[in-house]
């Protein structure tokens, strides 16, 4: 086998083993798990990328996978922010503290 015969071959293992259980991540169970599944998803798609571009030796190929990194990590901290429930604040504590800050900063008036 040649050299890119056998990147090929890891490309189409890592899109069967990583794709599969993404896609069944993604569409079942709880938002945190729907997340984890994204996640794999993205980081099987870099990872064969990366390794079609070996396999047909074009170094100028990486520039998707690179940039798909990048916004798999800012996605990923998106999703994160948008899951993380908000915790409810009461009126008086938190306008006191609020408001002694202030006081302390300065604008004592």
């Amino acid at each position: 086998m040649t050299s890119a015969s056998l990147w090929a071959a890891a490309a189409l293992a890592l899109l069967i083993v990583g794709v599969a259980p993404g896609l069944l991540l993604c569409a079942r169970g709880t938002a945190i798990g729907r997340l984890i599944g994204l996640e794999l998803l993205g980081a099987s798609a870099i990872m064969a990328m990366v390794a079609l571009s070996v396999a047909v030796n074009q170094s100028s190929y990486l520039i998707v996978p690179l940039v798909l990194a990048v916004l798999t990590a800012t996605g990923t901290l998106v999703y994160t922010r948008l899951l993380t429930p908000e915790t409810p604040t009461t009126g008086n504590a938190s306008a006191g503290s609020a408001g002694a800050e202030n006081a302390g900063a300065g604008g004592g008036t």
